[in-house]
């Protein structure tokens, strides 16, 4: 259950009997369900989940942009000879 109107923790059972205002509060902050004492889940508004997964850019751009990006590294693969698995 919440303790003061500013508190974004909630039980499951306080969520569960409260669920439109754990929505309505995370619109505007994340709010923290927790199971048996701990931390489980944050409900966040749709818009910030949008936010915080949106893509920025490709794989490609990432590696071009990397600062790893002509550090001439040594990447020579290892010529070792398989191992044996048990049947």
């Amino acid at each position: 259950m919440l303790t003061s109107p500013k508190d974004t923790n909630w039980t499951v059972a306080g969520a569960k009997a409260r669920l439109s205002e754990v929505i309505e509060r995370a619109q505007s902050s994340p709010q923290t369900i927790t199971k048996n004492g701990k931390p489980s889940v944050v409900v966040v508004s749709a818009e910030e989940w949008q936010r915080k997964t949106a893509r920025k850019g490709t794989l490609a751009e990432f590696l071009l942009d990397s600062p790893l990006r002509g550090a001439d590294l040594d990447l020579e693969r290892q010529r070792d000879e398989p191992r044996d698995l048990p049947l």
